[in-house]
Formats: structure tokens, C-alpha cells, sequence
């Protein structure tokens, strides 16, 4: 039976959408497959890891029957990548095979049940729900993904904690480390408090996804789960059960040392200094006082040292304290801003990394002994 007919890139697009996800080694084989239904000329695509679940459709059918099928779906991806750019590609079904045809290449492919697929349910009540452009969600993603913990035994803090209330979204990750903070107002919409955690590959997923446009994106919150809409896609994820860290308490309110300095000449001193730390151990000290501004200095275990010097504007009693140089350089290469203000309380109190005249971002960082 004839199933899609179609260029070889129109295929290939909705089926990376929803491939991203997949696992190859997971312990449910047909998880590894993609499953794809026909509706006259609409095909669906749906992938899922039992956790997250990602579907899309598009225009690629011939004919108006309807039929169904899960195949490999890294193997199709593979396939259909090898193909040439322009190549028309035809794909049929007979029994429990898939045939895909362009020009003179053809392979066959075994397909499990499309009744044998486990769909994810929608929840039965929506708490919340909202919408904004597709750009601004990206940002709010990419301001505090960063500092999502990746493998913590505290499984809640492997994601990021989603908050609405009123017209607010916020979002905050944190790994104990280091915390990073962001909010955005939406206009018009007055939501309930609800305080999710999204797993980290969602997270992650998003970004991959999300354009940078003013699509719109749409969300549902329930207790357990988040269903996100826009253009074509609709993505659906459990959320992570369990209590995150009460992160208004985390953040400083009343450091008095302040640094303003320059982000971009901030970001490169570190990268300099950071050549001579090691992989373990990436300690950097910096030394601040009003009248010799900003010293950096790291060395490692060969005795080999690197010491910066910046001139900055900084308030307070002279300070010494230590810190990890990658939490550093992943919030000064995540902001855009020119300036960074950074406010310090004593050498064993964590630090407040924000951007002068704007409060909807915070980076919190623990400081380190050297």
C-alpha cells in the first residue's frame, strides 16, 4: 500500500522533530520506533521516550486511505540522510514491513504494531494555562538551563521549577552550586499559583525546538503534567514529583560590596586564567578593593600561576574570595549585556551576579576555598 510520497527533505524535517527523544537502548523496543499514522494526505509523526512525547504532522501522504505503522526510528533518519537532497522518496506498506524507495536505492524495514505503541493521556484537568511568543519562552529557557543539575540523587533539582502567578512566569534552576533565576510579565493574564518541575531532557528539547520568532506557544499545566503547543508541534511531558528548594530564601538581599564591571572583559580575563587551572580543581581567586580594583589569579599543581588585573567600579571593604571559573563564564557567555553588576558579602557568602536596571534575572554562586 502506498503510505508517503514525497521529497526527501519534507520528510525529514517532522521526523527529526520528534526523533530527538527517542532512545535506542531503551528497555521497551517499540520506543526505539517512530510512530507515523496516514490520514488521506496527512501524515502524523509520534515519538516518544515514556517520559516526553512529541508529535507533528504534514502534508505527505497520495491517496485518501487511512493507515498506520511504527518503524526504526533512527534507521529512517539514517536512510533518508543518505539519500540525495532532491531525491523523491516513496514509502509503502506490505504486512509487517516498510519499503522506501528513491530512484534506484531501496530498503526494507521491519514495523511493529501501532496498537502495541503506549500514547501518553492527556491529564483530566488543566490548572493553568498560557501563551507568548516562542521567542520569549526560548529566553526564559536559556537563561537558567545552565544550572540544572544532571545527575543529582536529589531528582528534583535534574530539572527546572516553573512558577505562575498573576500576570508572572518564572523559572529557576539550581544544581546546589550555583542558581539562576529569570521572570517575565505577560500582559492581560492573570494566573493561578502553580509551581511545576520540568525534566531536564524537556528542557533541553525545548530549546532545541522553540524558534526565535513571534509564533505563539501555548501551555497547560496539570499537577503531574505540561503540554506545550506551537506551529505544528505539540509536546507532552511528565513533570518531576518532589519539593525544589525554596529559592527566594537563596538569593542575597543585602550584600553591601558591589562590583560593576565589563562583561565581555570580565569573561576573557577568566578564560585566560582558567588556562592554568585544572580539570578538578578549577579554582580562581579575585581580590577586590577600591583603590586597586580587580585582581584574578589561579594556578595548579606544576606551581604555574596566571594573575589578571581590571579596572572596575567597585564599593565596599576590600574582599578575597574563590570561585568555581566555569559557573562564572557560563552566566557572563548566557548574558548579553554589556555591564554586570556582582554583589558580594563576605568571602564565605554566595555571590549576586545581575544586570544593572534589570531585576527579572538573578545568578546566584556559592564561592570556593582555594
Amino acid at each position: 500500500m502506498q503510505f508517503i510520497q514525497a521529497n526527501r527533505d519534507a520528510i525529514l524535517k517532522p521526523l527529526q522533530t520528534v526523533a530527538g527523544i527517542v532512545d535506542k537502548r531503551h528497555t521497551l523496543p517499540i520506543l526505539a520506533n517512530v510512530l507515523i499514522r496516514k490520514n488521506a494526505e496527512t501524515v502524523s509523526f509520534l515519538a516518544s521516550d515514556g517520559e516526553i512525547q512529541i508529535s507533528t504532522q504534514a502534508e505527505l501522504g497520495s491517496g485518501t486511505d487511512q493507515a498506520g505503522t511504527t518503524v526504526s526510528a533512527r534507521k529512517l533518519i539514517d536512510i533518508l540522510r543518505a539519500l540525495p537532497d532532491s531525491a523523491d522518496v516513496s514509502v509503502k506498506l506490505d504486512e509487517r514491513k516498510a519499503s522506501i524507495q528513491a530512484g534506484r536505492s531501496r530498503f526494507t524495514l521491519q514495523t511493529l504494531s501501532v496498537d502495541d505503541f503506549p500514547l501518553a493521556k492527556d491529564a483530566q484537568a488543566w490548572s493553568a494555562s498560557f501563551a507568548m511568543p516562542q521567542k520569549q519562552l526560548r529566553q526564559l529557557l536559556q537563561m537558567v538551563h545552565f544550572a540544572m543539575a544532571q545527575q543529582d540523587v536529589r531528582y528534583y533539582l535534574n530539572g527546572l521549577l516553573m512558577v505562575t502567578d498573576g500576570s508572572t512566569v518564572r523559572v529557576v534552576a539550581t544544581d546546589s552550586h550555583r542558581l539562576a533565576y529569570c521572570e517575565t510579565q505577560l500582559e492581560g493574564t492573570h494566573l493561578p499559583h502553580h509551581e511545576v518541575i520540568i525534566p531536564r531532557k524537556t528542557v533541553i528539547e525545548l530549546q532545541r525546538l522553540l524558534g526565535d520568532g513571534d509564533e505563539p506557544v501555548s501551555a497547560d499545566v496539570a499537577s503531574n503534567q505540561l503540554r506545550l503547543r506551537f506551529g505544528d508541534v505539540e509536546l507532552l511531558t511528565k513533570l518531576v514529583e518532589g519539593k525544589f528548594p525554596d529559592y527566594q530564601r537563596v538569593i542575597p538581599k543585602t550584600h553591601n560590596r558591589k562590583l560593576v564591571i565589563s562583561r565581555e572583559a570580565f569573561a576573557s580575563a577568566l578564560s585566560r586564567a582558567s588556562i592554568l587551572t585544572t580539570d578538578k580543581f578549577r579554582g580562581v581567586r579575585l581580590a577586590l578593593s577600591a583603590d586597586e580594583g580587580l585582581r584574578i589569579h589561579s594556578n595548579n599543581a606544576e606551581q604555574e600561576e596566571a594573575h589578571e588585573e581590571l579596572e572596575v567600579s567597585y564599593q565596599g571593604d576590600p574582599l578575597e574570595i574563590g570561585f568555581n571559573v566555569g559557573y562564572l563564564q557560563d552566566v557572563l557567555s548566557t548574558l548579553k549585556a554589556d555591564t554586570v553588576q556582582i554583589d558580594f558579602g563576605d568571602a564565605n557568602m554566595s555571590a549576586l551576579v545581575t544586570v544593572p536596571g534589570d531585576d527579572q534575572f538573578k545568578y546566584v554562586v556559592m564561592p570556593m576555598r582555594i
